[in-house]
């Protein structure tokens, strides 16, 4: 319990014990004056009976009070809610778009690996058709020179 609440409650028990022991004062009967008029009650009684119209208004009010302090806050706590799930899908939309990036970047970059690929299988091709036909120029020449059918004279000497 909150110590306002154990204070009042309290003071209430204390009020209340006070008034059972000087019951027969409370209730003595006495000439009040009302500005106007004068009246014939007991003046503990009225005097007992405001305290306890004021402690009801008071808890009454604290309770209204209280109510709408809670109401508040489950409002709050629902915003909370609804804001924290915008956020979770507003992140949630920021992976998909990074996640499709990086998926756009590995295409292109997979593409220009073929491509480079590609490239360097067709120049590998053609080294070495152009080898092949170098080592076929080179062994007929020695074939030639071995039958003795070579068909081009040997240059010159240098002098």
């Amino acid at each position: 319990m909150r110590p306002r609440v154990i204070f009042i409650t309290l003071v209430l028990v204390l009020l209340a014990v006070f008034a059972m022991a000087n019951w027969p004062l409370i209730m003595a009967s006495q000439s009040l004056s009302l500005v106007f008029t004068r009246v014939e009650a007991p003046l503990g009684l009225i005097l007992l009976i405001a305290v306890a119209v004021l402690s009801i208004w008071y808890v009454i009010l604290s309770i209204g009070t209280e109510t709408a302090a809670l109401l508040e806050v489950k409002k709050y706590a629902r915003e909370i809610l609804a804001l924290r799930k915008q956020a979770e899908d507003a992140e949630a939309s920021r992976l998909v778009e990074v996640k499709k990036l990086i998926q756009e970047e590995f295409e292109t970059l997979r593409s220009q690996i073929n491509e480079r690929f590609a490239q360097s299988e067709n120049t590998l091709i053609d080294e070495l058709e152009k080898a092949g036909n170098t080592l076929a120029a080179y062994i007929g020449e020695l074939e030639d020179q071995i039958t003795g059918q070579d068909r081009h004279p040997p240059p010159p000497p240098l002098r």
